[in-house]
């Protein structure tokens, strides 16, 4: 039987009594997706699954997003990536997802992210304890602790957020082997613009919208202005009261809300110590559709 037993931290739970070889029923689908809204992030431990039955399980949330680069996608299930430093023939066979810093995917896209889904077939460990942990941030609890004068300037106004910064940072980082975004690349992920505030579509609360990884400039401020509102806004999401770490287990499945959190993965691990994950990305459309929401929030 599901059943969901929050972490009693600031985001998390644990959801039990699920097995994703298996076709998800509607009726847990619904408790699963108001459990996401309300803790943020969902465990679902001691999974044994292909990467068929991950892209499934993640269908049900929303269309699911390909590679900019067209590499490091599981060669039979293309819908899913690979995140790993496995070295195999002098090959990566992932993409490294840890040390890329505090950052929401998919918000430089006109369509937002909703959620990341990840399982976990390898985990490093040194001395009995896991690495690579997975750092998390609630930005339902950022915004609603925000000064009222903060919240009044800054409602309605909207922030633009770019992938090639990201990338840019990230390429330009000791021992990255990312090239650059081609031309044709960076036309498939031309900049986008959000609101800062906006409305969760599962909680109905505001959020805060803004993440370092790839906002750059609120639109309508001066860009000094505009600077020194984004780095308040930075520093305050991030303080360790908004923050819940996730410590990896062989079997994890774990869910996330881009639209209510930002994350941060930990690389306390070293080349030799290898990490494997699959992942699926899946874009927002269909929790913002009104009918969706009213199928399965209703529903739940």
């Amino acid at each position: 039987m599901l059943s969901i037993e929050p972490t009693g931290a600031v985001l998390g739970a644990t959801v039990h009594g699920l097995d994703l070889t298996r076709p998800l029923a509607d009726a847990d689908f619904a408790v699963v997706l108001r459990a996401l809204g309300e803790h943020g992030v969902l465990r679902i431990p001691g999974q044994r699954i292909e990467a068929r039955d991950l892209r499934d399980f993640s269908r049900r949330f929303g269309s699911i997003q390909g590679s900019v680069t067209g590499k490091f996608h599981h060669r039979d299930v293309p819908e899913v990536g690979i995140l790993s430093n496995v070295v195999e023939n002098g090959e990566p066979i992932g993409i490294a997802d840890a040390g890329q810093d505090w950052h929401t995917d998919m918000s430089y896209t006109a369509t937002k992210g909703f959620v990341n889904v990840l399982y976990a077939v390898k985990v490093p460990e040194r001395d009995g304890r896991s690495l690579g942990d997975t750092l998390f941030a609630n930005m339902h609890a950022a915004y609603e602790d925000l000064p009222a004068e903060i919240k009044a300037r800054l409602a309605g106004m909207t922030a633009r957020h770019d992938f090639n910064v990201f990338w840019e940072n990230m390429r330009t980082r000791p021992g990255s082997a990312r090239a650059p975004l081609t031309p044709e690349q960076r036309a498939k992920r031309p900049p986008a613009v959000h609101p800062v505030f906006m409305t969760h579509p599962i909680t109905g609360r505001t959020v805060l919208y803004c993440n370092p990884g790839y906002a750059e400039r609120i639109l309508e401020l001066p860009e000094a202005e505009s600077r020194e509102m984004l780095d308040f806004l930075f520093a305050h999401q991030l303080q360790a009261k908004y923050q819940y770490a996730h410590s990896w287990t062989v079997g994890d499945v774990l869910i996330w809300d881009h639209l209510g959190t930002l994350h941060n993965a930990i690389p306390d691990y070293g080349p030799q110590e290898e990490r494997l994950m699959l992942r699926c990305q899946v874009m927002a459309e269909s929790v913002f559709d009104p009918g969706f929401r009213h199928q399965w929030l209703r529903a739940a």
